[in-house]
């Protein structure tokens, strides 16, 4: 219970149980669970790095090595972890890569901020120091990096072979294949306006499905729907589809209002079912002037409604998913219809084929050779549910790192390099700052070293020895695309070794994890409703000095 004293008289201020935390051990505290949310992804960094084994309550599991998604399903439960685990989403939604070194770029700058904190620095002036930092990194970053271009197909996959470097999904042969597949998807979704590239990620679907083999993935110019054909009745294949969008129900709603229609006779039954029927009919009808041969329908589709379409050869699918539905629209060109009245050839879109195929068991409906796609689709195949699952997970980083290195049309060499280059350079600019705030700019130049030390790590080099060597090659212009060559245990030329990485991730990045390092910075009071307790996983124990009582 925490209470508070004003002349010998105690005033209760928060609710019996409520836990707090004051001061410096709040800060000791959130320091320590940043850095070891921080420490726990650090592993996986790198082609040399390591999987996570990761077990959910109901027995699920995920072999991974992708920093978001261990942090999100270990499920963490002390603030300052989730706000650790926020850094890995925004980076993953921001830019689809680099989440991993976000998130132990900012332990280790909590770490050294607490190293500041126990020589007398106020967190005012470190978190100032960061914040200088970051600025510094980000006109170094830019002022480094080279031009890419969205027909440079060599840097292209060069990239994405470098994003796909430290997932387990099979050998270079089947990365370099995954990496032509995402490079011919956003090739074929991206807009582009004047000198500017605009790339929409949600138009480059993943599916999967299990069997086969990963070199099995393969690309579709168009979309893939993971429904089957209505009625067995309709036909299987398709060619030159005319095809209809309808966000309208084919079947008779029910009236929002309570009805009731008195049915006296055998006769008014009869009739009342013919008119039922009628009304259907005049449905298909209305579909089947306007010419379309392949129907995809957001709602429900009446048995009835089944047997017409079916009679005049239409296709027909039905509950297919909004998100499936704008994807349609963007690979045929379709509209989508809310009203039947509406409809007309004007709002059809085109495929090449509509075609219903049994992939493992299960129909699947294929809507490709469409014209010019915006909306495309890579289907990815695999023996087991935890490799496609991966598959997946590289695919969506490899798809985020070539939007963002297409849409900046820049890139930076990577293996630590970038990081070393710009630690050097902080650390010249700290010397010009002076005062408390070089120290912290100091902190963050150590913190970018990380990269390259946890890199040399996992590949076995010693990493003292190796950041020794990286400082002395970047002393010299021509050292400063040196990083680890983790496939020669030694340090090399990046550039030359086609070691890149979009410019944006590591902004976002460094962007990130300042953010989070001075938010949890600036926190000197830790008060716990009632009921709850911070502890947990990684969280602070009972009976902790400076709790209230």
């Amino acid at each position: 219970m925490a209470e508070n004293q004003l002349g010998g008289q105690q005033y209760l201020i928060l609710p019996e149980g409520t836990s707090r935390l004051i001061g410096k051990e709040a800060q000791r505290t959130n320091i320590a669970v940043g850095y070891a949310v921080a420490s726990i992804v650090r592993t996986t960094l790198g082609p040399k790095g390591m999987d996570k084994m990761l077990v959910s309550e109901l027995g699920d599991i995920a072999i991974t090595n992708d920093g978001a998604t261990i942090l999100e399903e270990m499920n963490v439960e002390h603030p300052v972890a989730k706000i650790m685990v926020e850094i890995a989403k925004t980076q993953d939604k921001e830019v689809g890569d680099g989440t991993t070194s976000a998130v132990i770029v900012a332990g280790d700058m909590l770490k050294n901020a607490g190293n500041l904190l126990d020589q007398g620095i106020p967190p005012a002036s470190i978190i100032k120091g960061y914040e200088m930092a970051r600025d510094k990194a980000i006109e170094v970053l830019n002022s480094m990096a080279g031009n890419l271009d969205i027909e440079n197909e060599e840097k292209l996959e060069r990239i994405a072979m470098i994003s796909m470097g430290s997932k387990n999904i099979g050998s270079d042969l089947t990365k370099k294949h995954l990496s032509k597949l995402a490079i011919q998807g956003l090739k074929q979704v991206s807009i582009k306006t004047g000198n500017k590239v605009s790339i929409d990620r949600d138009f480059i679907k993943l599916e999967k499905k299990e069997g086969g083999s990963i070199e099995d993935t393969n690309f579709i110019n168009g979309v893939l729907i993971d429904k089957e054909i209505a009625h067995p009745g309709m036909p299987k294949l398709m060619k030159n589809a005319a095809i209809a969008l309808l966000d309208v129900a084919l079947e008779i709603e029910k009236t929002e209002t309570d009805a009731r229609i008195e049915i006296t006779s055998p006769e008014q039954m009869q009739a009342f079912l013919m008119q039922e029927e009628k009304m259907l009919k005049e449905m298909v009808d209305k579909i089947a002037k306007s010419k379309a041969n392949v129907v995809f329908v957001q709602k429900g589709i009446d048995d009835i409604a089944q047997h017409y379409l079916a009679k005049v050869g239409i296709i027909a699918v039905r509950r297919v998913k909004k998100s499936d539905m704008e994807k349609l629209g963007k690979a045929t060109g379709a509209k989508l219809v809310t009203s039947l009245e509406d409809l007309t050839e004007k709002d059809l879109g085109f495929a090449g084929m509509v075609e219903e195929r049994k992939i493992s068991g299960e129909q699947m409906l294929f809507v490709e050779k469409c014209k010019d796609p915006k909306s495309v689709t890579i289907f990815i195949r695999g023996g087991t549910k935890q490799a496609i699952d991966e598959v997946e997970r590289a695919m969506t980083d490899v798809i985020g790192a070539l939007a963002s290195a297409i849409e900046s049309g820049k890139y930076v060499t990577g293996g630590g390099s970038i990081e070393m280059a710009v630690s050097i350079k902080l650390r010249d600019f700290a010397t010009d700052v002076g005062g408390r705030e070089q120290l912290a700019i100091q902190a963050f130049a150590d913190s970018l070293e990380i990269i390259p030390k946890t890199l040399a790590d996992s590949s076995g080099m010693d990493p003292i020895d190796t950041l020794v060597a990286l400082r002395t090659k970047h002393k010299n212009k021509e050292g400063r695309n040196y990083g680890i060559d983790v496939y020669k245990n030694a340090i090399g030329d990046m550039e030359k070794l086609g070691v890149i990485e979009p410019l944006k991730v590591k902004i976002q990045a460094f962007s990130s994890a300042t953010e989070a390092s001075s938010s949890i910075l600036r926190i000197d009071d830790m008060i716990s409703a009632k009921g709850r307790s911070p502890g947990g996983a990684g969280g602070m124990p009972q009976g902790m000095p400076g709790m209230g009582d």
